[in-house]
């Protein structure tokens, strides 16, 4: 909005909070700067995010900017930020509440669940020692900063804003004014003392707490839901469970309860370069998520989530058998790209984009992660699948094996030519091969070897062609590398033994990295239809700490490991990439796919670490999976 250079808090020290229907991002200085209403892709109230004046919700001691200490209540994604001032101590707990929910019969294929959103960002203050004065402003502009509120009401602490068909309902024990757009407040509070403030939305009957024991009692409820079921999940009794716990909370905030979709992200066009124009909306679904989305669910033991995820999976490729690289959350087909000119975009990085023009391309991986998400889920709940599910998987693998002659944009979703890549030659491979498994497991040997012989045909034209000098290659007509290719061990295509494997992981350690962190591949040696730089991504990173205890290489998975447990982001949350240089988190925040990464990274270190170097890999199992089977 404003033409002058703004200044944006580090994407890496803002807070993630989530009713499993949206979320928002708080900053350090106690202001929410993204809530989008009323689901996780909905229109914004507040974007700050991606432009100063785009709306806020700003909470804080008068006269104090930054907080003494910041935290998630352990176990939950409730954040407690504490403040000092010359005259006492205050506590502000942060969430988007949810409150028991019972059943209604309502629409079919809805998740299991007993809870449900409240559909209300909660702020809750405690005085702790002397006395406080604090201030508020909440101040929403709607759709995407375009819509300035009309306020109305501010008696006994009561407000609403509405732009068009849009309202949001302020309560607040604070006393209110209303001026510019804007509802302010200010209490003051000694020590034992409490207030709150509350904007909530919707056409449901609860709205925001009245009175500050009805939030407290919310705040409470809303923690307990988190811990309680944080309880149902398995976790190793090791020093590093808290960043499994921590990113096993994550997806669970990134998942939509009514469908069981797991966002890539929260938010859009955070930057992978500032300045840039490598700037994407995350909040949709990806088919490639949900091999690593499926491993980790099950192995840290939330089977429940996993089948919530699975079946909308399921349902998006049963209604619409042509699959497509993404869906949006309720299983929408178009998600039609288009950008937003009147925002500046964080650290002046545009185009600020809605939807993702991607959705529609041709990426050859999407049959292998659909498959392997099948055979994983089989295999955990040692299902034997029912009819519908043995003509999906028919439909697919016959799809993949189609696809195979035909060049494609990659796993890294490419804007430039198409290209015959080995991550997706790979993928087209791990569709077969579980296809085959599967087609074993339902006793239809016949199809099983029909399509083992195109798994092998598959395979000989992958060592043929994307292996140079005894390295895997980012496709048949490079010699560039490519981090995707750290998933052949992990994948199962070649053991972890075989010369090529340790072949390509050391190469992408000492050719593919900045700083010992790795890149996707070099911008310069791949056509991507982009300009500009990008730091390392961390989900690649992670895969190299995977990829480094498949061959043996214990030690130095550790402590790569290590380093990026210690790089996380100030509350153990992480973005898409990392500036290796400076350690700066970039891209859509928090990432799913870096979450996901870090739990199978994390997982095999801990597994080398059990197993004492000794015996072959097999962490699906080790960590609370199922026996390999080959």
């Amino acid at each position: 909005m404003s033409p002058e250079k703004q200044r944006f808090p580090p994407i890496a020290s803002y807070g993630f909070l989530s009713d499993c229907h949206t979320s928002a991002l708080v900053s350090y200085d106690g202001s929410v700067e993204w809530l989008c209403l009323p689901r996780f892709d909905s229109p914004s109230a507040f974007a700050a995010l991606l432009d100063r004046g785009a709306g806020h919700m700003r909470l804080k001691p008068k006269g104090v900017v930054v907080p003494i200490g910041r935290r998630y209540q352990p176990g939950t994604l409730v954040i407690e930020t504490t403040w000092v001032t010359e005259t006492g101590w205050v506590v502000i707990h942060d969430a988007l509440t949810i409150g028991e929910w019972a059943p209604q019969g309502g629409k079919r294929g809805r998740p299991e669940t007993e809870h449900e959103s409240d559909r209300s960002l909660l702020r809750l203050i405690s005085c702790i020692d002397g006395e406080v004065e604090l201030e508020m402003e909440c101040l929403p502009r709607f759709g995407y900063g375009l819509e300035a509120a009309e306020w109305s009401g501010g008696e006994l602490g009561e407000a609403v804003a509405r732009a068009g068909e849009t309202e949001l309902l302020l309560t607040s024990d604070l006393e209110l004014t209303l001026a510019d757009g804007a509802a302010r407040g200010r209490v003051r509070l000694r020590e034992d003392e409490h207030a709150f403030v509350a904007v909530s939305w919707g056409d449901g009957d609860l709205g925001g707490p009245r009175s500050a024991p009805e939030a407290i009692e919310r705040m409470d409820s809303t923690k307990e839901f988190w811990r309680a079921w944080l309880r149902h999940g398995s976790f190793p009794d090791h020093p590093w469970r808290i960043h499994l716990q921590r990113s096993a909370l994550v997806l669970k905030g990134l998942t939509y309860a009514p469908t069981g979709a797991i966002l890539a992200a929260p938010t859009t066009s955070l930057p992978e370069t500032p300045g840039g124009e490598r700037n994407w909306d995350y909040r949709f679904s990806w088919i490639r998520d949900s091999t690593f989305s499926l491993w980790a669910l099950h192995t840290l033991g939330f089977d429940q989530e996993a089948r919530d995820f699975m079946r909308f999976i399921v349902n998006v490729c049963q209604e619409h058998p042509d699959l497509q690289i993404m869906y949006g959350i309720g299983g929408e087909k178009t998600l039609t790209e288009s950008t937003l000119d009147h925002l500046c975009g964080y650290e002046e990085s545009r185009p600020v984009r809605i939807g993702n023009g991607a959705y529609d391309q041709r990426q050859n991986d999407v049959w292998g992660a659909l498959l392997d998400s099948v055979y994983l889920h089989e295999k955990a709940l040692k299902g034997t699948g029912t009819p519908a599910d043995r003509q999906l998987i028919r439909y697919q693998v016959e799809a993949a094996i189609a696809a195979w002659p035909h060049p494609d944009q990659g796993i890294w979703e490419s804007r430039g030519e198409p290209r015959h890549y080995v991550s997706s030659k790979l993928m087209i491979w791990v569709a077969v091969d579980r296809g085959v498994r599967l087609a074993r497991s339902f006793g239809v040997e016949e199809v099983a070897e029909e399509w083992q012989g195109k798994a092998d045909e598959f395979k000989a034209e992958i060592l043929e062609r994307g292996v140079r000098d005894g390295v895997f290659r980012q496709h048949y007509e490079t010699d560039a590398l490519d981090a995707s290719t750290l998933l052949i061990p992990l994948l199962r295509f070649l053991p972890p033994d075989d010369p090529r494997v340790r072949a390509t992981v050391d190469a992408i350690a000492a050719d593919l990295t900045e700083h010992g962190l790795v890149l996707r591949y070099k911008v310069e040696e791949t056509d991507d239809g982009l300009h500009g730089e990008e730091g390392t991504f961390l989900i690649c990173s992670f895969w190299l700490v995977s990829a480094l205890s498949e061959i043996g290489e214990a030690r130095r998975a550790r402590e790569l490991c290590e380093r990026l447990l210690e790089a996380a982001g100030w509350l153990d949350l992480y973005g898409e990439e990392l500036e290796a240089e400076s350690g700066r988190h970039l891209g859509n925040f928090p990432q799913a796919f870096t979450h996901l990464a870090l739990i199978n990274a994390v997982s095999h270190v801990i597994a080398d670490e059990q197993r004492a170097g000794d015996g072959v890999t097999a962490v699906f199992s080790e960590m609370g999976g199922v026996r390999e089977d080959g």
